[in-house]
Formats: structure tokens, C-alpha cells, sequence
């Protein structure tokens, strides 16, 4: 699918959404992770970033990222987030590549982000309130700490992104897809 499609396609189903919008949960309760560039093309050091999408103005000092090693359902990443989500409800956690620098444009953080390849899971908490979590790649034999069923798993360079940021299934399968081009932001 080209970008221009894809975005359009974004555009339009965020909008057919919107009248979800008003029953769904607001602020806190319906932050999501919304695309993730798990595997950049070359190195992953400060080209990788995880995108959310939730209530301008949520603060997010309480949030934090973990990613769960497939193999052994291990935590091997804790990364705390602070900030909060601007006017346009997105916001861009980017990978930093050293010195707090980063390759992601338009990142409102800069952290080290660097999940694994996958099989594995990432999982959006906060606190011990677990808001989202997305699973990438083949878990016939490994642990899945997503929702429903994982996302499949993207080519480097390539995304996984939520069709909807506005509509959360509980099945990572069905709300996600493989973006050619990432779109951070």
C-alpha cells in the first residue's frame, strides 16, 4: 500500500471511528500504542521509535513501556515515559542513537527504545494498570503477552500500526497493520 494510501486510509477510518470516540474510554484509560518501528532498516540505534495515541493533555509521568522477551515471557525492558500528549493526541517515543540524539523527526522523547525483533510483546502500563499491549511476529513456540492474536511480524524497515487509534479490539491481529513506510507523528 503507498503512504498516500495508507495515511488516507488512517484519515478515514479515524473519522468513521470518531462516533466511537464519545462512548470510549477518555484521557488514561484509552491511551494506546498506535505504530512501533520494532526492526529499522540497517541500524536500529536511533532509527526505531514506539508511537501512542491518547487524550491531549494526558500526563504521562506515570507511564512506562516494557518489552516481554518471547522465549521466556522475561521482562528484558522497562522504559519509563514522562511528558504528556499533545494537542494532535500523538506522541512519538524515539530510540536515542547516543547523547540523546535521534534519526525519528518530530519525537516528544528521546529514551532508549530499542525493542527486540521479536517473537515479543510490548506492554503499555500505568503504574500496574495495563493500558495496551501489542505482540509481533510467530509465537507457535513462544510467550505472547499481547492481545488476542499477534500482529505479524514486519519487515525491516517496515511498522506494525493501529488501523484505528480510536478502536481497540483487544486483538492484536485484527488492529494492526504492516506500514511499508513508518509514520512517526
Amino acid at each position: 500500500m503507498s503512504r498516500e494510501r495508507t495515511l488516507l486510509y488512517r484519515l478515514v477510518t479515524g473519522l468513521t471511528g470518531c462516533a466511537g470516540m464519545l462512548t470510549a474510554a477518555t484521557g488514561v484509560a484509552g491511551t494506546v500504542i498506535s505504530e512501533v518501528l520494532y526492526d529499522a532498516a540497517g541500524t536500529d540505534s536511533g532509527s526505531v521509535f514506539v508511537e501512542l495515541y491518547g487524550a491531549p493533555g494526558t500526563v504521562l509521568d506515570n507511564f512506562l513501556l516494557e518489552g516481554v522477551n518471547g522465549t521466556d515471557g522475561s521482562i528484558y525492558k522497562t522504559v519509563p515515559l514522562g511528558g504528556s500528549i499533545p494537542a494532535d493526541g500523538v506522541f512519538v517515543i524515539a530510540d536515542d542513537g547516543g547523547g540523546g540524539s535521534t534519526l525519528v523527526g518530530g519525537a516528544d522523547l528521546v529514551v532508549d527504545v530499542d525493542f527486540q525483533n521479536g517473537p515479543d510483546s510490548i506492554v503499555l502500563r500505568n503504574g500496574a494498570m495495563v493500558l495496551d499491549a501489542v505482540g509481533y511476529g510467530d509465537f507457535t513456540s513462544a510467550v505472547f503477552a499481547g492481545e488476542g492474536e499477534a500482529v505479524v511480524a514486519a519487515p525491516a524497515g517496515s511498522s506494525i500500526a493501529r488501523f484505528n487509534p480510536l478502536l481497540d479490539t483487544g486483538n492484536n491481529l485484527a488492529d494492526f497493520m504492516v506500514l511499508d513506510l513508518p509514520t512517526p507523528g
